[in-house]
């Protein structure tokens, strides 16, 4: 299973993250820190679902660790870390989901394959626009983390949803995610 954006990142948006990197890398790693919280998030809510537990502790780990390195690139460029903000995009995008067990599941799988998928893309985006080097390798990297971790999570809604369900509730919520990612203001922000 695989899906695709609805909407593409605008050369706009890339111009505001190359503008401020510092900027971005700020927020680069809170993205990561929330990330490994979301994974240990879904194993506190998910005890009974091994399979999604063990896939959860592994992305937790592997979030972590990308919170180190980007903490690295801080920490060497004389930087610090700000106070996590609210996330406009992830925000709106959890507002759309379903009520019930079943559904809060799915749309929670789906929701987080959209973002890791956005991830992938504007981190490729990236990767592409810095000059060779160790953080061009770096973001490279990350976007394909990024792309294993948005079929990880399709793959876990597979595992665990009503595979009925799934196609048409991800074009739904591809759908609204479209719509949320051109309104958001271009800012040096993931999202």
């Amino acid at each position: 299973m695989d899906f695709k954006l609805k909407y593409s990142s605008s050369k706009a948006w890339l111009d505001a993250v190359i503008g401020n990197f510092d900027q971005f890398l700020v927020d680069h790693a809170s993205c990561e820190k929330k990330a490994s919280g979301m994974a240990i998030s879904m194993i506190s809510h998910y005890p009974d679902k091994p399979i999604l537990v063990k896939a959860m502790l592994d992305l937790a780990i592997e979030e972590l660790s990308h919170f180190r390195d980007v903490m690295a690139l801080l920490i060497n460029k004389g930087l610090q870390s700000g106070a996590d903000h609210k996330d406009a995009y992830v925000n709106q995008l959890h507002k759309a989901m379903g009520k019930g067990t079943e559904a809060y599941l799915l749309d929670r799988l789906l929701i987080a394959s959209i973002v890791e998928a956005r991830g992938a893309e504007r981190f490729g985006m990236i990767a592409e626009a810095l000059p060779n080097g160790s953080l061009k390798t770096f973001y490279t990297s990350i976007a394909e983390s990024e792309h294993k971790h948005y079929l990880l999570f399709l793959s876990l809604a597979d595992q665990h949803c009503d595979s009925k369900k799934i196609i048409p509730r991800l074009d739904g919520l591809l759908d609204i995610e479209a719509d949320i990612i051109q309104k958001l203001p271009l800012r040096p922000t993931l999202h």
